[in-house]
């Protein structure tokens, strides 16, 4: 009786071995098939830039297409939720970015909880935003911008590519820790607001470097500051924001996520295959080019970093009253 339950019992863990699919054996085979690689935003952003640059190493490495599939709407929650309700099977992975923290508080009523619902794989890079003036503002520094904007109450405008995005928060916390005080001016996008930037309608801006660098570099805007903790090797001239305002930090962190039940050997062949894309030479000299060094971390980093990034934008959030319905 007892060698018929062992054989039983032998039987149960072969079946089981056969059907999980958490073995080491599956995840060495994987990928068998195309991955979709979901993005939140149109193509032809920074956003949609890093994700093609990653997903294209990891097809080349591992044989099979990391496709990337641009969901946008929502302010990069209908992507969000498509992995979130996605099979976790690591066929399935999201590129995670800034929104996916600012909206954990902005968005009253999301379906899905971001930290609870996916599974951090891997960094990829942070890249600064750029405290950004026209030409026309006579402030050449922050310390004299805070000056100028506090005696000038309610005639500075600060322009973002829309609410509640990370270059609309980080001015909301730049006036939060500077004191000083100025006139949100939404846009539909980035590039409408550089253009009223450019023609001093508005006068301030914190974007993403890759958008706002060139106009920087050629004259046309000036930078007095860049929102990371460590100056920038695109603009190394720059200081960082903290230097005049001691503890202020915002930049946009980006990487890679996947549902929560993901088998976590595909987990950590994911990690293990992007932290080698990010150290080759070429991809460590295009993410820099896009404003931020490779962030190489494990699984459990990256979650620490998301942890920390929702707790600072919360408190953002909280600050300026921002909430979406």
């Amino acid at each position: 009786m007892a060698s018929r339950r062992s054989a039983i019992g032998l039987v149960a863990l072969g079946l089981c071995a056969l059907t999980s699919p958490i073995g080491a054996a599956f995840a060495l085979d994987y990928p068998t098939r195309p991955v979709r690689f979901i993005v939140g935003y149109p193509a032809g952003g920074s956003t949609d830039i890093i994700a093609r640059l990653i997903g294209q190493r990891l097809s080349e490495r591992l044989g099979q297409q990391f496709v990337i599939e641009n969901k946008p709407g929502a302010g990069n929650n209908i992507g969000t939720e498509t992995v979130v309700k996605a099979d976790p099977d690591g066929y399935t992975v999201l590129l995670v970015n800034p929104a996916n923290f600012i909206n954990a508080s902005l968005y009253a009523n999301l379906n899905f909880n971001f930290i609870r619902d996916i599974a951090p794989v891997a960094s990829f890079n942070r890249v600064p935003n750029v405290m950004t003036v026209a030409k026309e503002v006579p402030a050449k520094t922050v310390a004299e911008f805070i000056a100028y904007a506090k005696a000038n109450p309610g005639k500075v405008n600060l322009a973002s590519s829309g609410n509640g995005t990370s270059v609309h928060l980080s001015g909301e916390m730049f006036m939060a820790m500077s004191g000083a005080k100025m006139l949100h001016v939404p846009y539909r996008g980035a590039a409408p607001a550089i253009t009223d930037l450019l023609g001093n309608r508005v006068q301030v801006m914190f974007d993403n470097m890759p958008s706002i660098i060139e106009h920087v570099r050629g004259g046309a805007l000036r930078a007095l500051a860049v929102t990371t903790a460590t100056r920038s090797p695109q603009l190394p001239d720059v200081p960082t924001v903290a230097e005049t305002v001691p503890g202020y930090e915002a930049s946009a962190l980006f990487g890679m996520g996947a549902p929560i039940k993901t088998p976590p050997q595909i987990i950590e062949k994911l990690n293990r295959e992007i932290n080698l894309v990010l150290a080759e030479p070429e991809i460590r000299k295009r993410l820099t080019e896009l404003g931020g060094e490779p962030l190489i971390s494990t699984p459990e980093a990256f979650g620490a970093m998301i942890a920390a990034e929702t707790e600072k934008w919360e408190k953002v959030v909280k600050y300026a009253g921002i909430k979406v319905e």
